[in-house]
């Protein structure tokens, strides 16, 4: 990895640390709060690349690990990331490297809706599972109910998913980091 990589890397993860000044918003049905934060897993992915988008999220999360206050409401350390929500969390690097893969396949053909969709595999479907499996396993309950209390956040990700889509897009048109040859290089 290039200096150039290790600066976007670590970009990326400030980026989503200062995400976390838009403060939570805690909901009675369940033990998760929306963030903002979801947003920058997904530009992370779309902008940088599996590898790197996976790096930055990996990034972020040993920060967080480690006990850097980088989640929203001011929140760290191995007890929130054991927490009912740390699911969610430990499912980012895979969401982005998984974005970042599909844009990387697709980058000659991309449009909006394209990364809609990669967006809502990534962030949406991928996150949902992990994150949901996670707190059903942690909070003794049946996966289908913690599933269905977790649709309320669909609404607010899927906006944030639509964002995404158009900042990537317009990112990649600009000042595209991921290369056409498909690798993530340039």
């Amino acid at each position: 990895m290039n200096l150039r990589d290790m600066m976007f890397v670590s970009l990326f993860a400030a980026i989503i640390g200062v995400m976390a000044f838009f403060p939570p918003i805690m909901l009675p049905v369940i033990p998760v709060p929306i963030t903002a934060q979801t947003l920058g897993v997904m530009l992370a992915g779309g902008v940088l690349g599996a590898r790197r988008g996976g790096l930055s999220l990996l990034l972020f999360v040993a920060l967080v690990a480690v006990g850097v206050p980088l989640l929203a409401g001011g929140r760290g350390g191995l007890g929130v990331l054991l927490g009912p929500g740390g699911g969610y969390v430990w499912a980012w690097p895979i969401a982005a490297f998984i974005i970042g893969y599909l844009v990387e396949k697709n980058i000659t053909s991309l449009h909006f809706f394209k990364l809609l969709l990669f967006n809502i595999i990534g962030a949406i479907i991928i996150v949902y599972a992990i994150g949901v499996t996670y707190l059903s396993f942690i909070s003794e309950l049946p996966w289908g109910p913690t599933a269905l209390s977790s649709l309320i956040f669909l609404p607010g990700d899927l906006i944030k998913a639509i964002i995404a889509s158009a900042v990537v897009l317009k990112i990649n048109q600009v000042y595209p980091l991921i290369g056409r040859d498909g690798n993530g290089s340039r």
